[in-house]
């Protein structure tokens, strides 16, 4: 007996209707994906008060080494505390992903501003140094935002670069709350995570697995 011969009239129709429904779905989506054909390096910023921008660029960091792209993370801010993206990334895929982690804590830790304009500044330098290789596929900027708020790195310069020496097809992700709202003019993919409900704000700290 086949699973039409179960159904009830009123089902069938159902059925008919969402198949309908799906096949014209699905004409008018293979129209639109039909005239996009270009490709391009992307700019990418990742922002917000929620969580998740780091984590979200991490997932596209771990979709290049699966696909063998080489690729490169620059951290701006965090500084040697083990994180699992780096100790994964540093352990297993040196050859594909280069990882810098050139901050050294969050500004209400180091309490030196000159030091943190100095981490910034290298950790700009190295980025530049990366994001130029064309062999790089894609780099994350992880961060940046943050030194790009506290003035630690001009933006003009940061935008200048990425108009003026970016290869063409090298995508740059730039995560980071604050994010200026000239950079994200600028960006072809933009994404805000809304801080909607946070455990820290209930007494729990930042915990492994979930933030680090």
């Amino acid at each position: 007996m086949t699973n039409n011969e179960n159904q009830t009239p009123e089902n069938l129709d159902d059925v008919e209707r969402h198949n309908s429904k799906m096949a014209k779905k699905k004409l008018a989506r293979d129209k639109i994906m039909a005239g996009k054909t270009d490709q391009k390096g992307l700019i990418i910023v990742h922002t917000g008060k929620g969580k998740g921008k780091s984590s979200s660029a991490f997932g596209m960091i771990f979709r290049c080494i699966a696909h063998e792209m080489p690729c490169a993370v620059v951290q701006f801010i965090k500084g040697g505390m083990d994180t699992g993206e780096r100790n994964l990334i540093t352990a297993h895929f040196p050859d594909l992903c280069q990882f810098f982690t050139m901050g050294e804590g969050f500004t209400w830790e180091t309490q030196d501003k000159e030091r943190d304009i100095a981490a910034a500044t290298a950790a700009w330098e190295k980025a530049k140094e990366l994001i130029r290789d064309e062999r790089k596929q894609m780099v994350l900027l992880d961060e940046i935002n943050i030194a790009l708020r506290y003035g630690y790195i001009d933006l003009g310069e940061v935008m200048q670069f990425l108009e003026n020496e970016k290869p063409p097809m090298t995508h740059v992700v730039l995560t980071g709350r604050n994010a200026a709202e000239d950079l994200i003019e600028m960006a072809d993919l933009v994404t805000e995570m809304a801080l909607v409900k946070h455990p820290f704000r209930s007494g729990i700290k930042a915990q492994i697995g979930v933030e680090f």
